[in-house]
């Protein structure tokens, strides 16, 4: 179980007992997207609220009365905050996304914006900055993988063009650069 605690002077809102759907759906999703989160009476800011999250036993309610559920859920519970909202953050499943985008290069060429599209639909809730990584760590492994090979036009680039094509920001916003299907890949088994 959950318990959470949002604090913005002088105010603090508490949740007990929260399963792990409902501590990201209601609590850390919008938070890590920045969006305000409503809870008990309030909206809280990410921005200029703390959070704190402690994973633990389930506290009865003769456990919360007298104001003494945070104390006995920091007492029994391990603080996770940071290790959830990592979690949160950072879009999962570098493996399968790496494997949909060989899948689609080797069906036809993909642009690198295209990528960054596919991380867009795969992970809505993370940062554009988190998606952007994320489709960029995905290229590179890739590519040094050898299980795409990066074009420009008709042309493939060497391993030593990769870095001057993968760094310019337009790479990543337009159609120019376009992965296919490496060539080792193609005549693979």
């Amino acid at each position: 179980m959950f318990h959470v605690e949002l604090r913005q002077f002088p105010n603090v809102a508490r949740a007990f007992n929260l399963s792990r759907e409902e501590l990201l759906s209601k609590i850390v999703r919008p938070w890590v997207a920045g969006v305000p989160v409503r809870w008990g009476e309030r909206s809280w800011d990410p921005a200029r609220a703390r959070i704190a999250i402690y994973e633990g036993p389930a506290l009865v309610t003769e456990a919360l009365g007298l104001g003494r559920g945070w104390a006995n859920a920091t007492r029994a519970g391990a603080d996770v905050t940071e290790r959830v909202l990592k979690e949160a953050r950072v879009p999962p499943a570098l493996e399968s996304f790496k494997a949909e985008i060989a899948q689609r290069a080797a069906a036809g060429p993909v642009a690198l914006a295209g990528v960054v599209a596919l991380a867009s639909e795969q992970h809505p809730q993370a940062r554009a900055s988190e998606r952007l990584a994320l489709a960029e760590d995905a290229v590179w492994q890739l590519l040094h993988g050898s299980e795409v090979e990066l074009r420009r036009g008709e042309r493939p680039l060497p391993a030593e063009e990769w870095a001057g094509a993968l760094l310019s920001w337009a790479a990543w916003s337009d159609a120019e650069l376009r992965l296919t299907r490496s060539p080792t890949q193609a005549a693979g088994p």
